[in-house]
């Protein structure tokens, strides 16, 4: 009986513990040390969340740069992932085929082909920059401005070296609606 009372104990102990006092202090440290980062990385504007800067949004309108496909159709609440369609699959040849038709038989891998987690918020640079003359005829604007906008907003290589440079598209847009 007295070991039993013990492992009551020690199960209260740390149910306590790693159940309420470890997350509150955790969650603490990332409310003081990087908010922005703890709360999902949202952008704002005024008192409205245009969303965040970790999750792609379905883009489709002429006027604005559009981000990968997705498998999850942008959808955070669902499992993210590939379609795991492999490359003898109908269904992803059938898809691969609407998306040319919708972006052009030259246009960049990234606007025919989902990401790996369905919800990448960047595209790399070739890819903005294969959507400058669609964007600019839709608003009116120069493509040497677009591209000036993509380059000023392109972000850095991971670790400085690995990958390619790439630019956030929903930075990219706000920044689009904020110029008109």
């Amino acid at each position: 009986m007295n070991a039993f009372k013990t492992a009551v104990k020690v199960f209260l102990f740390m149910t306590v513990l790693t159940g309420l006092i470890y997350p509150l202090v955790i969650t603490g440290v990332a409310q003081l040390t990087m908010a922005r980062l703890a709360n999902g990385s949202l952008i704002q504007k005024g008192n409205q969340t245009l969303g965040s800067a970790l999750i792609a949004q379905n883009t489709t309108e002429d006027r604005y740069f559009w981000p990968r496909p997705s498998a999850v159709d942008y959808d955070p609440m669902k499992p993210s992932g590939g379609s795991n369609l492999g490359p003898t699959s109908q269904k992803l040849k059938e898809a691969i085929q609407e998306r040319k038709q919708k972006v052009g038989d030259q246009a960049s891998p990234e606007l025919l082909y989902a990401s790996g987690s369905g919800l990448d918020p960047h595209i790399n640079l070739e890819t903005a920059y294969f959507q400058i003359p669609r964007v600019a005829k839709a608003r009116s604007m120069n493509e040497g401005d677009l591209k000036n906008l993509i380059d000023h907003l392109s972000e850095g290589k991971q670790l400085g070296f690995l990958g390619e440079r790439y630019v956030n598209v929903l930075n990219l847009n706000q920044a689009l609606d904020e110029h008109k």
